[in-house]
């Protein structure tokens, strides 16, 4: 409704119709120097917690990463809740995963935030999906097509962020 004196004139304002775009599409995205070597995105309704973890053969077999390099693999991701839990930790510990001690919640340390998903919502800005198999299309487009020194770019930008945070004493600046 709207309220107007009994002889205005003025038009009536247009009411724009709001079209239906997909949902949001939750991807868990493991990456290394090199490449993406795996990519789970999750079902509508779930998040990633210790259940997450535990589904059997979630990770198994499917990160070759730095396994080539050496037999563990340095894991980074943020303190969320679930991602601190003892029921995640013996998961990580039992895929010979090395968990890396993350402070609590600076963006300025986490590489995903700072570097692959901003290039990736920069590719994907202004268009329009109509379902999510085309979110996931787009996005794996957009992501099998950068080159390796990309990632490494990624990881030595962490490195130079730690340093920092490690000279500041804790003290986030943007």
């Amino acid at each position: 409704m709207e309220f107007r004196h009994s002889g205005s004139t003025c038009p009536t304002p247009k009411k724009f119709r709001v079209q239906k775009s997909s949902r949001k599409v939750l991807a868990s995205i493991i990456w290394d120097q090199d490449e993406i070597p795996l990519i789970n995105y999750l079902p509508k309704g779930q998040t990633i917690n210790p259940e997450y973890y535990s589904i059997e053969g979630h990770f198994e077999g499917k990160i070759p990463l730095s396994r080539k390099y050496t037999k563990w693999v340095l894991f980074l991701h943020d303190n969320a809740p679930a991602h601190r839990l003892l029921a995640t930790q013996k998961k990580l510990a039992y895929l010979d995963f090395q968990p890396l001690d993350h402070p609590p919640y600076p963006p300025d340390l986490t590489p995903s935030d700072y570097h692959l998903i901003p290039g990736l919502k920069k590719q994907l800005k202004c268009r329009h999906f109509w379902s999510d198999a085309e979110v996931i299309a787009a996005a794996e487009t957009c992501l099998d097509g950068q080159i390796s020194e990309f990632f490494l770019c990624g990881l030595q930008k962490l490195e130079q962020r730690i340093k920092k945070y490690i000279e500041l004493c804790g003290e986030y600046v943007e």
